[in-house]
């Protein structure tokens, strides 16, 4: 009876007129309200599906509050002034409050004129660019405002497609919720991109102005802010014409919108672009193979783009404080330059310096793109346009041309015979320099190179460094990258060891024909001095190693034991792998690097303590933050303008004791003799405390000097980068020693003259300096180099000792005559000089 009333009631209901069910099963028998709702549908399931695909993955403005722009890594020398930048992209970082009025204004005009007025999309602007995009089949264009803009450079893409398009306005509504119009302004602004390499307004302004930002002008304000629709299209070398009409542009809309006056815009459209020529930064022009070593170390520690983290070199925005000192810097570049232009001299033209293909009219181009540069004297990298019969037409990276006449490339070309300027061809790049008006010279780059360090023995950093003629022809460093044989530079360090192991400077040694059983296979080896010299009989190890003698040094090494040679070597870094123990690694048969062996001198300089030759003395990120080395700790009190009474401070320094203290002294005492009676006399007339060595490899291939002061140590080689023969009167003494005295005239002037410290436990004996013995009656003098006593350095107890004969045996008078009633003392002639340090 129930299931009866209940299907009553339905049928009731359906039958009553007015009732829901009826009404919808009626408009749904319609045709057209089925359509409808399909598409109704259909459109929901769209929009949901572009919602979707717009939606998706947005980036989160957290990202954007958390945004860094990728900034610059900046280089400072020893006293913080910046010498260097590396980036792909210039950009200086500002806050809002440093923009000027009239800069953020001219953008706004050129860009987004209703920027505070709108939420972050400009519809009629967008409706306008629909319209125009149906009409043309050519790349969309739109209506980004500035957030937009912000949008879609950090965090969208530069896709085009309006899928694009509208992920970058959802997001533009996102960041004008999160953002002020300010912040959105000041992320605007450093981050876009202007041409010539620069991000960034600032970096723009000294990119086309060679200005601050604040210096600029109302005209250079507007052209600035028609740079971001395409620099390419405005630059003041190819669209002169097209960026003074977009300025004007932009100075008439500033005047439309009420930015400036009529007087002022009047006043703008009359001034000329007033652009500086492209040009690399003043501050990046020093530093050479110095700041090329640092990046390669930065590359090695922090890596390079931002994807390797957040201190990467070109993104990170670090703070690198070196030890680059400028005044050594260009003391020991031109040092160095001088000597290999004087090896090359009137050997011929060298060629050119490489040969590129020009297209067409392009030669410019051509040139720019390999990066080769001179920064000697007035010299400049040319490249050939074309030659005729009497002249070479030459242009230049900055765009100009000149002539180089026929007889100002006269120079024979080396190894092949004819003229120079029969041998030039077009493509070739040269080097020239300046014959009055638009003529020039011929010049020839040496072939020969070498390398250069300066180091501060007492901290390990490096003052200077020059690894070849130019860095601008190639980045390869010969002073950290070339593996040379050290030759004679190594006999100090071979006759450490032998002072470490019993011997003293007074030790007799047999300077005779010195020969080693190799083996049935090998046969015998005998060893000769260099040049052949014939030996000289016992003489003391100081002689040895002051006149470089070769069998004295084999025969010390073979007493000694090698392995105790090779252990020293490699104690005092000057291998980063153990040298086999052959007699050969004695005189310099191993290879190493210039900094190696300036680094070896400077822990001999230095009481024997070693430290690691570094070119970083900290870096720091973009908030001033040290985050290298790890655990460094600032000298608080260091910079104090003046004593505070109390102790002084001393800055942390990480040591480790590679040579006894002592052996070190005894070393550096000995050395001192080659400077003045030795193979470095050259240098005697510097007129202070030096002690050195100098090298001459077989060939010679390489000669070599590598010494200095208590205050610094430089090292030079001068050779050939695929070893050949330099010529049988190059040697280290009359060759490299030069180039070192060169540099030290200008380098020790002012410098105070120190005298080299012992250490504790040194005893200063007068002996006679060809036997070794104890010398009595009679003190060095300081004025003769080649006096017969001079003071030697012992360790306690190794000193020589006269055998003393009883009085009682000698005659009466003779006993009464040597019994003097005051005896001059050793002390008291120190005291009168001042003291042995």
């Amino acid at each position: 009876m129930a299931d009866t009333d209940t299907t009553d009631l339905r049928l009731r209901l359906q039958r009553e007129p007015g009732t829901e069910p009826g009404r919808l099963r009626r408009a749904w028998a319609k045709r057209w309200v089925r359509i409808l709702a399909c598409l109704a549908g259909a459109g929901l399931a769209g929009i949901l599906i572009l919602w979707f695909m717009v939606a998706r993955d947005l980036p989160s403005i957290e990202k954007l509050r958390a945004y860094e722009p990728p900034l610059p890594t900046t280089v400072r020398d020893g006293a913080g002034m910046p010498i260097h930048s590396y980036a792909r992209l210039r950009r200086v970082q500002l806050s809002y409050d440093e923009y000027p009025d009239l800069l953020v204004k001219a953008f706004l005009a050129a860009e987004d004129r209703t920027f505070f007025e709108h939420s972050g999309v400009d519809y009629p602007g967008i409706v306008a660019a629909f319209i125009t995009n149906l009409k043309s089949d050519k790349r969309p264009i739109g209506a980004s405002t500035i957030t937009q803009q912000v949008a879609k450079n950090l965090l969208v893409g530069n896709e085009v497609s309006y899928i694009r398009k509208a992920r970058e306005a959802l997001l533009a509504y996102k960041i004008e919720d999160a953002l002020t119009k300010q912040q959105i302004l000041e992320l605007y602004l450093n981050q876009i991109e202007l041409g010539r390499n620069a991000a960034g307004v600032e970096a723009a302004a000294h990119a086309y102005f060679d200005k601050d930002l604040r210096q600029l002008t109302l005209p250079q304000f507007a052209y600035l802010a028609i740079l971001p629709k395409g620099p390419s299209n405005y630059t003041p070398e190819r669209g002169y014409d097209r960026a003074i009409g977009r300025r004007n542009w932009v100075l008439g809309e500033m005047l439309r919108n009420g930015f400036i006056s009529q007087a002022q815009r009047d006043a703008a459209v009359a001034a000329p672009l007033g652009t500086a020529p492209r040009q690399t930064p003043k501050f990046e022009r020093a530093g050479g193979y110095f700041v090329e070593e640092v990046r390669r170390q930065l590359l090695g520690r922090f890596g390079e783009t931002d994807k390797d983290g957040p201190y990467s070199v070109y993104s990170g925005g670090l703070w690198v404080r070196t030890s680059y000192d400028p005044r050594l810097q260009v003391y020991a570049q031109d040092a160095l330059r001088a000597g290999l232009l004087r090896y090359d001299a009137g050997r011929g033209w060298s060629g050119a310096i490489r040969n590129v293909e020009i297209d067409g009219d392009r030669w410019q181009q051509a040139l720019v793109n390999t990066n080769i540069g001179l920064d000697y004297q007035d010299w400049q990298a040319a490249i050939v346009i074309s030659r005729d019969e009497g002249a070479a037409r030459v242009g230049f990276a900055d765009g100009d041309t000149g002539t180089l006449p026929r007889g100002n490339a006269q120079m024979p070309v080396r190894g092949q015979g004819g003229t120079a300027f029969a041998a030039l061809k077009a493509g070739d790049i040269i080097a020239v320099a300046p014959a009055g008006g638009s003529q020039w010279t011929l010049r020839s780059i040496p072939r020969v190179s070498g390398g250069f360090v300066v180091e501060e023995p007492a901290t390990g950093r490096v003052l200077a460094m020059q690894g070849g003629f130019d860095s601008r022809l190639g980045s390869f460093n010969r002073a950290t990258q070339a593996r040379r044989q050290p030759g004679s530079t190594i006999k100090p360090i071979v006759y450490s060891a032998a002072l470490a192991n019993g011997m003293s400077p007074a030790s007799i040694i047999v300077d005779d024909s010195f020969c080693v059983d190799q083996g049935s296979r090998l046969g015998k080896k005998c060893f000769r001095n260099f040049g052949g010299a014939r030996g000289a009989g016992p003489r003391t190890m100081r002689w040895g190693i002051e006149q470089s003698r070769n069998l004295m040094t084999v025969r010390t090494a073979a007493t000694v034991g090698m392995s105790n040679v090779t252990d020293m070597i490699q104690k005092m870094g000057v291998s980063t792998e153990r040298y086999p123990p052959y007699l050969s690694y004695a005189l310099g048969a191993g290879e190493t690097t210039v900094l190696r062996m300036t680094n070896a001198y400077s822990i001999l300089v230095n009481n024997g303590r070693a430290l690691n030759p570094t070119l970083v003395d900290y870096v720091q990120n973009r908030r001033g933050q040290v985050i290298w080395p790890q655990n460094w700790r600032a000298c608080e009190r260091c910079n104090a303008a003046d004593w505070d009474g109390k102790a002084m401070p001393r800055p942390t320094i990480r040591w480790r004791q590679a040579v006894d203290a002592m052996t070190a002294y005894q070393m550096v005492h000995i050395t001192e003799g080659v400077i003045q009676r030795g193979t470095a006399t050259v240098l005697r007339d510097l007129g202070r405390p030096i002690m050195g060595k100098t090298g001459t490899t077989n060939g010679p291939t390489d000669v070599w000097f590598v010494g200095g002061i208590p205050q610094m140590v430089a090292g030079i080689y001068v050779g050939f980068d695929t070893p050949a023969n330099l010529g049988g009167h190059i040697q280290g003494g009359t060759f490299a020693a030069p180039i070192f005295k060169a540099f030290a005239q200008k380098a020790f002037e002012g410098l105070e003259v120190l005298p080299f410290r012992a250490p504790a436990g040194i005893r200063m004996v007068r002996i006679d300096r060809t036997s070794g013995q104890p010398a009595y009656g009679t003190f060095p003098t300081s004025s003769d180099p080649k006096a017969g006593v001079i003071w030697e350095a012992f360790k306690p107890q190794s000193e020589p000792r006269r055998t003393r004969r009883a009085t009682d045996d000698l005659p009466k008078a003779q006993a009464t005559q040597a019994a003097p009633a005051e005896r001059p003392r050793d002390s008291d002639f120190l005291q009168r000089e001042g003291g042995i340090y």
